[in-house]
């Protein structure tokens, strides 16, 4: 808004476009570029990590992910136990502190590293670590700072920068990559990484200014800690019907995520790492665009006019899909076709849609038990997923065509799920507004 009052063209545009109400705009344009500079530092690595792993073939890479899974479990303890003990204030901007000094730390270990092969592994799960914990992280603070009347209308839009943040980073790679080689790439994203820290700042302050939380409460909040038990995150999980709903939600996706990716490291390994690079890079950029114009202006229309259950069920019917054709055609173009299909609806549709139930919860499930679901229980069916694909694949033989029918069951049996937790959130956020 201008100093005379009127409303600039910008911020017209936006309310026009999608449901930005002008007391929030500050505070989800600084959520937007929040996320934007997490991705574009994770995506500036994500090619180069996407590459590596064609070489250690099937059982390599389930080796990799059972490292990931259990290095996600130190990881996600290690942050319970920082929500314990350190003033909440402090955690937040304080993961994307640790983050940025383990890669400046990596880059200074390549300098007198001899063998790739292990440290390439160390990045590959590190790299994988980082995937995951950022958006959690990230997402927790977002259903902490925005109410549950909020949530659909902002989050679609929101997450878009997501896709803006995975655009401009795998650009930044090729421009900078033959200038200052691959392994600098991690000190550009250190630095990124230091960014967020003041808008953490900022937003909390808008929080009691333009969003109108309660003073008193933030502030105590702000300095105290969540919770006495690190580890409470694990339990609060398995005595909560609706987080174990979202849990099997997450374990369905990951599956099918997991067979996709392992089928395309497959069809991807006859070619030199360079041109894997640059199919890993295509499917990004056309996930990427797609998913920005889905998430910024069509998202918040499907939850608010069509209903959770709708959101949360359209990309297992997406992929069911997809899987007659991958069944017809099972090519590494009509793969890689699937590919870039499932995650637009992952991440301009569920993702979001997924990042609402949160909304409905206390801030010690937001932050210790969200964790366990999005990493933990991530990584743990990513490593139970790999196994079975090696053992379908290289034990039992079976093809992409044979893969594909797994996956359109998995799909049934996720659309389901959806439909089942889209219905017990609209219900709970019938209930009185809380934050």
């Amino acid at each position: 808004m201008n100093s005379d009052g009127r409303i600039n063209p910008i911020s017209r545009f936006l309310m026009t476009a999608t449901k930005i109400q002008m007391h929030e705009m500050r505070a989800t344009l600084l959520s937007f570029f929040f996320v934007f500079v997490l991705m574009t530092a994770y995506s500036i690595l994500k090619p180069v990590r996407d590459a590596l792993g064609a070489d250690w073939g099937a059982v390599g890479l389930s080796v990799a992910w059972t490292a990931n899974f259990v290095l996600s479990v130190v990881a996600v303890s290690v942050y319970g136990l920082a929500l314990s003990t350190l003033k909440f204030r402090a955690v937040v901007p304080g993961v994307y502190a640790f983050f940025a000094a383990t890669f400046l730390a990596l880059y200074v270990v390549t300098v007198s590293v001899a063998e790739p092969v292990l440290f390439n592994k160390i990045f590959y799960v590190w790299v994988s670590v980082f995937s995951l914990f950022h958006l959690s992280v990230f997402w927790s603070f977002m259903s902490d700072l925005f109410n549950k009347s909020q949530a659909p209308r902002l989050f679609g839009f929101i997450a878009a920068g997501t896709s803006v943040g995975a655009i401009v980073g795998p650009l930044m790679t090729a421009l900078l990559v033959d200038a200052i080689g691959t392994n600098a790439l991690m000190l550009v994203s250190a630095i990124l990484l230091l960014v967020p820290i003041p808008i953490i700042l900022m937003l909390e302050r808008l929080r009691t200014t333009d969003l109108g939380d309660d003073q008193v409460h933030t502030d105590r909040a702000a300095h105290t800690v969540i919770g006495r038990n690190p580890f409470a995150g694990f339990s609060i999980l398995f005595s909560s019907k609706f987080l174990l709903t979202i849990g099997a939600f997450i374990l369905l996706y990951v599956t099918i995520n997991t067979f996709v990716y392992f089928e395309l490291q497959d069809l991807t390994k006859e070619y030199g790492i360079n041109t894997r690079t640059k199919i890993w890079s295509w499917i990004d950029l056309a996930t990427n665009g797609l998913t920005l114009f889905t998430a910024a202006f069509i998202t918040s229309r499907i939850v608010t006019k069509l209903g959770m259950q709708t959101a949360l069920s359209l990309m297992p019917g997406m992929i069911m899909v997809g899987v007659l054709a991958l069944v017809a055609a099972p090519t590494l173009i009509v793969l890689a076709f699937f590919q870039v299909l499932r995650r637009v609806g992952n991440y301009a549709i569920t993702r979001p849609s997924r990042e609402m139930l949160f909304t409905l919860v206390d801030r010690e499930t937001r932050f210790k038990a969200k964790p366990v679901i999005d990493i933990v229980l991530y990584r743990g069916g990513d490593m139970l997923t790999a196994w079975m694909f090696t053992l379908l694949a290289q034990g039992l033989g079976l093809g992409l065509a044979g893969i594909a029918v797994i996956i359109s069951g998995i799909a049934a049996l996720w659309t389901i799920v959806a439909l089942y937790l889209g219905s017990s959130y609209e219900r709970m956020a019938a209930e009185p507004l809380t934050k």
